[in-house]
């Protein structure tokens, strides 16, 4: 209700003074939103129940069976995806918004259970036999499916992430580094062909309309994995390095001309880090060429100006970004 129609409640005198002065205070306050914060509770909740159905199958596994947990995981997972399916709103190329509050965490949570019932299964029973790629590869195609279907975005991370782990990459944020070894150039041709891949399905995504707000996903996972595999690449082959230093600058101007057109500061900050460590890498080798000290203290004076100036560029660049 307006603040005019308890305005004319008080000037009928159908509401006292006081009540109508709290009514006032009360709309001019400002309303703090919970949104983010029940959200992430909500997606909390999905991966601490997830883990502990993982944990309830370690621990009691003598206990309960092997038929039992099966059951009780399957029962979850087709209980999730039935609801889904039930409450879903039709299919659209466009984005096609949740029907209800908990849509995307019933959905998330048939797609972990499903993926601890396919590897309890494979684990238990071989039901793949040494084909351990199918393990892996049966998994991403649903989850492919879901994310399309069901429009969700947390199911088509965890399908990307899925379809790097059949090709033998972990390309989790906090793993992606520590967890493959990019001193084998399998890994790093791997990482080129599926960044490459991912990049080319977001222009695509983008370009034909279909499901465009998948774009993002695809471009955040396709992006660091190609320039990260560029770096490895650049530091395998040292003596070559400034081809891959060039290959790495002309992705980041694309992406630069991109993050300027989609005014994203997130992805200009991307590619100004990975420019700057590729540019840095080049500099410290030609400088390192004469062998003398005047290098080691050429190479302090760098760092020190270099990082005041990538403070500087990011700093115009978001003021720039925010005035467009």
């Amino acid at each position: 209700m307006e603040m005019k129609h308890f305005h004319r409640l008080h000037e009928e005198g159908a509401i006292s003074t006081a009540s109508y002065e709290k009514i006032l205070a009360a709309g001019n306050s400002r309303q703090l939103s919970v949104h983010w914060e029940l959200k992430t509770l909500l997606y909390l909740g999905v991966l601490l129940l997830s883990s502990g159905l993982g944990i309830l199958v370690y621990k009691n596994i003598d206990t309960i069976g092997h038929q039992v947990i099966l059951l009780f995981l399957a029962l979850v997972c087709a209980g999730s995806f039935y609801y889904c399916n039930r409450n879903k709103k039709p299919f659209s190329f466009a984005k096609v918004s949740s029907p209800n509050a908990w849509f995307d965490y019933i959905l998330l949570l048939g797609c972990c259970t499903f993926i601890t019932f396919v590897a309890y299964l494979q684990f238990q029973y071989q039901v793949f036999g040494n084909r351990y790629g199918l393990a892996t590869f049966f998994p991403t195609i649903i989850l492919f499916f879901s994310a399309y279907y069901f429009d969700h975005l947390g199911v088509l991370s965890m399908a990307v992430t899925s379809f790097a782990g059949w090709l033998g990459l972990t390309i989790t944020p906090l793993h992606v580094l520590e967890a493959n070894d990019f001193n084998n150039l399998r890994i790093i041709y791997t990482g080129l062909f599926l960044g490459s891949l991912l990049l080319l399905v977001a222009w695509l995504t983008a370009k034909r309309k279909f499901k465009a707000h998948f774009e993002f996903t695809y471009t955040n996972f396709g992006l660091h994995l190609l320039l990260i595999s560029c770096l490895a690449a650049m530091f395998y082959y040292s003596g070559i390095s400034l081809v891959w230093f060039l290959l790495i600058a002309g992705i980041c101007y694309v992406y630069y001309l991109k993050a300027t057109r989609d005014k994203s500061f997130y992805l200009l900050l991307v590619i100004a880090f990975y420019a700057y460590i590729s540019f840095s890498y080049v500099f410290v080798q030609l400088i390192s060429l004469g062998g003398s000290d005047a290098g080691i203290y050429l190479g302090f004076l760098y760092f020190i100006g270099s990082a005041i100036g990538m403070l500087v560029f990011l700093i115009m660049s978001h003021k720039k970004l925010k005035a467009l």
